[in-house]
C-alpha cells in the first residue's frame, strides 16, 4: 500500500502517528499527520487546476474506478469502437506496472498515456496533470481516466474529473457496495459489468446491488451492461452524451459571463 494517501495508517496502528505516539513526528521534527493533510491539500489544489484545463477546452473528464479485472479496459474498448468516428477520445491509464492496458487502447487508434505508479494504489492529481501535458486537449471531447484497480483508495483522491464511475462486475458479488461504501458513495454512476455472466453466476442479484447502494443514501443511476455482447451499451452511451452536452452548456455559460464581465 502507499504512503501518499495514508492507507498504511489503520485503526490498529493509528496511535503510533497520533500526538505523543512513537511515530508521530518525522526525523526532522514535523508532525506526521500534518504532512499527510498537506499532501491531500496539495492534491486538491492540483485537481482544481486539472479541472480548469478540462473546462477551458470543453473536455469531459471521466474517472473509472473498480477492483482489478472488473472490465474497465474492456468497457473502454467497446466504447471507443462505437464512438471513435463521432467523438475524439483519449485515455489516461493507471497501473502499478506495465503498459498492457494502454497498448490495448492504442490498438484502437486512440491516444493513451500510461501512468505506472510503482507501489501507489491509486492515481493522484499530480500524475494526471503530467499526463495532460502529453495530450492536445483542443482536439479532444472526452478523456477517460482508468484508475488503478482498487476499491478503496482511488475514491479519496480528486483528479480534476467531472464524474466518478464505479464498475461492479458480476463475478465479484452483489454486496460490494456494502463492503466498500466510500467507493460507491463517490460514484456518480454505477455500471454492473459482465452481465452476460448472470445466467451462469445466478447468485448475483442486480436488485441486491441496487439495494445496498441505496442504503448508502446514494442516488447514482445504475446501468447493467456487458462489453462482450453490448447489452446495456446504449444506456451507457446516452449517459455520456448527456453529460457531454451538459458540460458544453455549462462551459458556454462561463465563457459568456467572462465576456460580459
Amino acid at each position: 500500500m502507499c504512503d501518499t494517501c495514508g492507507c498504511n495508517v489503520t485503526p490498529g496502528n493509528a496511535h503510533l502517528v497520533q500526538p505523543g505516539g512513537r511515530l508521530s513526528k518525522t526525523e526532522d521534527g514535523r508532525e506526521a499527520i500534518d504532512i499527510l493533510h498537506g499532501l491531500l491539500h496539495a492534491n486538491d489544489h492540483s485537481a482544481e487546476h486539472n479541472r480548469e484545463h478540462f473546462n477551458k477546452h470543453g473536455v469531459l473528464a471521466v474517472n473509472l474506478m473498480s477492483s482489478p479485472g472488473a472490465g474497465k479496459t474492456s468497457l473502454l474498448e467497446a466504447t471507443i469502437g462505437v464512438l471513435k468516428d463521432e467523438l475524439s477520445i483519449a485515455v489516461i491509464e493507471g497501473d502499478l506496472e506495465t503498459e498492457n492496458d494502454a497498448a490495448r487502447i492504442r490498438a484502437h487508434g486512440v491516444p493513451a498515456i500510461q501512468i505506472t505508479t510503482g507501489s501507489a494504489c491509486h492515481l493522484d492529481a499530480h500524475m494526471v496533470h503530467d499526463a495532460l501535458h502529453q495530450l492536445d486537449l483542443d482536439k479532444l471531447d472526452i478523456v477517460f481516466i482508468e484508475n488503478v484497480g482498487n476499491l478503496v483508495c482511488p475514491a479519496s483522491f480528486d483528479l480534476g474529473q467531472h464524474h466518478n464511475i464505479t464498475l461492479l462486475s458480476v463475478p465479484e458479488g452483489d454486496d460490494k457496495p456494502a463492503k466498500y461504501p466510500v467507493m460507491f458513495r463517490a460514484a456518480d454512476l454505477v455500471l454492473l459489468s459482465k452481465c452476460d455472466l448472470l445466467p451462469v453466476l445466478d447468485d448475483f442479484k442486480p436488485e441486491n446491488a441496487r439495494r445496498y447502494l441505496r442504503e448508502l443514501a446514494s442516488s447514482a443511476p445504475v446501468i447493467e451492461l456487458s462489453s462482450k455482447n453490448n447489452e446495456g451499451m446504449d444506456a451507457w452511451l446516452h449517459w455520456l452524451f448527456s453529460e457531454l452536452a451538459e458540460l458544453e452548456h455549462r462551459c458556454g455559460e462561463i465563457s459568456a459571463a467572462a465576456e460580459t464581465a
